[in-house]
């Protein structure tokens, strides 16, 4: 009879414990917000063009010059690469000197590239720049997961044509990607403000 009331008064304080237990309530879970990996990005800073070209500008100093490596290259084709940030600015010039059409042809070949970002921009921003060596330079931002998020091309009709685009060697989605974008563009700002021809 004692043993039972041992088992009896053990099973009371092991209910008491369980709904001790049973009844402290949990933490409230709130998910998080929707968050993006942290981009430190260097201080702007330039450098001048190495001679070998026809035109020269100030870059980053945080980007490489890397000769254009495609099949279609012509001579003077670079690639302002940024490694840190996986960006890469296209340029690509053309001496017209050569030939009158081949300024018309470039010009609609420019806008041709530009408005196949269409189908997946909501926006495109087209305004003109003069820069302080009195180049009049067309800009196109695009808004919307393009491949291509800002480009650019000045010519002078009868000598040179500059073109230049943005992209990035990464899938990730602009909205994330928005303080690079900003901050390249700035250095494309610089860039063309310092653009001159040899």
């Amino acid at each position: 009879m004692a043993d039972f009331r041992i088992l009896r008064a053990w099973g009371a304080v092991l209910t008491l414990l369980g709904l001790a237990v049973g009844c402290t309530s949990a933490p409230d879970f709130t998910p998080k917000p929707k968050g993006y990996n942290r981009i430190d990005l260097p201080p702007h800073a330039y450098q001048q063009l190495a001679p070998g070209h026809p035109y020269t500008f100030k870059y980053s100093r945080s980007a490489k010059i890397l000769r254009d490596s495609s099949y279609l290259a012509q001579p003077h084709w670079i690639n302002i690469y940024y490694p840190q940030l996986h960006a890469n600015v296209q340029i690509t010039y053309a001496d017209l000197k050569r030939s009158k059409q081949l300024s018309n042809k470039l010009l609609e070949d420019a806008r041709k590239l530009t408005s196949k970002h269409q189908i997946k921009a909501t926006a495109i921003d087209e305004s003109t720049l003069k820069t302080p060596n009195g180049m009049r330079v067309s800009v196109f931002e695009l808004q919307g997961d393009v491949p291509s998020q800002f480009q650019f091309y000045t010519t002078d009709s009868t000598q040179h044509f500059f073109r230049g685009a943005l992209y990035f060697r990464t899938a990730t989605a602009n909205d994330s990607l928005a303080p690079v974008i900003d901050y390249v563009k700035k250095d494309i700002i610089e860039l063309l403000n310092t653009l001159k021809y040899q």
